[in-house]
């Protein structure tokens, strides 16, 4: 974790602002941030729901917060130093943009964006900005991830490298997390479908214009699974390989789907999906001659459930060739909390954070390689 600046003897409180009142912040980033009290206060929350907002306001520690259903309030209010953005998809952009002209650092859940246009814009504002847009790809920030590119560095040479990401319902999970998320319908049609049609332009300009594939059901699907579940799996393979050269091949199918890419002197074989049984499947694993590396996540739903790390290697002995396995689990602290830490630090000493919104259009170029390989 990155040191913290303490500012006269003590750490700065950030006052936060959430836009987007859904499940990832009732089941999250409301308990994580009431949690880390001494690094935020959550000062403002937004939704187009009346009532998510009543609801809300009575999870938030430290006192209810301000309410509003304008996002653009809430970023341009002196009450928020910070913004949060969790609501659809299809207002990340544009809320990123105008919380950067605001000077004001915005963590943004994934994904960032939908298409390069609404990427290169997003980059474009931190130019001219003081402060810069996070991504939220948690998994990037685990004690164990960390730990395990050190373990790759060490290797002589990587020979292959299989990213799994095959997990049961979503909802399996929130239903057991014990924080019993509420649901909320008291807003308007017109602006269900007003969302969706924006949505679906940003989907259609990516598909179409930008990988020059054909927008059909299947095709979009899959992209929004891609730019949704997938940019976890591509966030973590990039950081600890970097960019394959070429897709070899692509299988997209659901509710599994799988792809081979081709890296220099090594294949990536990724494989994902969503099924019924209730167990989250997801790990990153690392094969040398000598060593291999993997990297277990559990569901982030279900608070306290550790990511390890299982080191699996040969050993020299007198008799010959001997085996040694060990699990690493160095703590219990959550991919949330520790991605938090680091938002805090970020936004307190004014640096750029590694989930970076020009980081983050690299899992776009990667997606087109898949769009491109498979629907070409």
């Amino acid at each position: 974790m990155a040191e913290l600046t303490e500012v006269n003897g003590s750490l700065k409180v950030l006052k936060v602002g959430i836009i987007g009142l859904g499940e990832i912040a009732q089941v999250s980033h409301i308990n994580v941030l009431n949690n880390l009290s001494s690094y935020y206060q959550i000062t403002y929350i937004c939704d187009v729901s009346q009532q998510a907002l009543e609801h809300c306001s009575k999870k938030i520690a430290g006192g209810p917060p301000k309410t509003t259903t304008s996002a653009e309030e809430l970023i341009m209010s002196p009450d928020t130093d910070v913004v949060v953005i969790c609501n659809v998809n299809a207002f990340h952009p544009a809320q990123a943009i105008l919380a950067l002209q605001h000077n004001k650092y915005v963590l943004v859940e994934k994904p960032l964006a939908l298409n390069y246009h609404d990427l290169d814009a997003i980059i474009a504002a931190e130019k001219t900005s003081e402060a810069k847009a996070f991504v939220a790809y948690q998994r990037r920030y685990a004690e164990a991830f960390l730990d395990a590119l050190k373990e790759v560095e060490s290797m002589d040479k990587i020979e292959y490298i299989r990213v799994r990401d095959i997990i049961g319902q979503n909802s399996s999970f929130v239903d057991q997390s014990g924080i019993f998320p509420k649901k909320y319908n008291d807003f308007s049609k017109e602006a269900t479908a007003e969302m969706h049609s924006i949505e679906e332009e940003m989907v259609k300009r990516a598909i179409v214009d930008e990988c020059a594939v054909e927008a059909t059901p299947e095709a979009m699907t899959l992209f929004r699974l891609f730019t949704g579940l997938g940019v976890h799996d591509f966030s973590t393979l990039r950081e600890m390989v970097g960019m394959p050269s070429k897709v070899v091949g692509a299988s997209l199918g659901l509710p599994i789907w799988n792809v081979l890419f081709q890296y220099d002197g090594f294949p990536v074989m990724y494989e994902s999906g969503i099924i019924d049984v209730p167990r989250f499947d997801a790990h990153i694993e690392i094969y040398s001659q000598r060593k291999i590396v993997r990297v277990d996540y559990d569901t982030p739903y279900v608070k306290g459930l550790p990511v390890t790390m299982t080191i699996r290697e040969k050993i020299d002995s007198a008799k010959g060739d001997g085996y040694q396995e060990r699990t690493v689990r160095k703590t219990y602290e959550d991919p949330f909390t520790l991605e938090f830490l680091d938002f805090y630090h970020c936004a307190v000493n004014k640096t750029s954070p590694k989930t970076s919104a020009v980081d983050a259009r690299e899992d776009m170029d990667l997606i087109k390689m898949i769009m491109q390989a498979a629907y070409s």
